[in-house]
């Protein structure tokens, strides 16, 4: 019996060193998981880690794959991890002048599609939240099971903390002419997005939404 328990302590040791390890890689800027994908005419990046079934990672606005650097490691363990930087963010480049979820969920299918995967798991956290339900719900047959946190639950102002929304649009108005002449300036200023969701899917979906009061 003790022979047993000092096999285990010893496996966890190794799997807590192991994860440890990890999660010092440089998620987000790994040349030896990641790389550039031409995608619907960007330049999309994505690094992968790990093997089993797939599981595509998507970021929060103004994210990168960095902000699931601890998340990463222990996904990892039993899943192939995609973890993606949506379009004109991290380092995926895009040097158009729009920018909306609809055109990130498309990117996103068009990846598994590049990356040859008939259909994945999909994590989305705050905007990469309403793109992962746009995901399921404008290309079905990609999404295995979802699960979103930090989406919107309803397309009007009662989804931001109050006064953000009214800072927002002051930004929107402000910009909304100003022409990006350096490809960080059109990062930067083209990721103010709006947009409205239907709260059916068609694939298993768990969400979780943070109310203010």
């Amino acid at each position: 019996m003790r022979s047993i328990l000092i096999s285990l302590f010893v496996l966890l040791l190794f799997a807590v060193s192991l994860m440890a390890q990890e999660t010092n890689l440089p998620y987000g800027n790994n040349p030896a998981a990641g790389k550039y994908y031409n995608i619907r005419g960007i330049k999309m990046y994505c690094e992968i880690y790990g093997e089993g079934k797939p599981l595509l990672l998507i970021h929060g606005n103004h994210g990168s794959i960095k902000s699931f650097a601890h998340n990463i490691p222990y996904f990892a363990m039993k899943y192939k991890v995609i973890a993606v930087d949506s379009r004109a963010q991290g380092n995926s480049q895009d040097v158009g002048d729009s920018l909306t979820f609809e055109m990130m969920a498309d990117d996103e299918a068009a990846l598994l599609d590049a990356l040859k995967i008939d259909s994945a798991y999909v994590i989305g956290w705050s905007d990469g939240g309403i793109n992962a339900l746009l995901l399921a719900m404008r290309h079905p047959g990609k999404v295995i099971k979802l699960a979103a946190t930090g989406a919107n639950l309803w397309p009007d102002a009662s989804a931001f903390a109050p006064g953000v929304w009214e800072n927002e649009k002051k930004y929107y108005d402000a910009h909304k002419n100003q022409v990006w002449q350096t490809e960080k300036e059109k990062t930067i200023g083209s990721c103010s997005c709006w947009i409205g969701i239907s709260p059916t899917s068609p694939c298993p979906t768990f969400i979780l939404s943070v109310v203010h009061h």
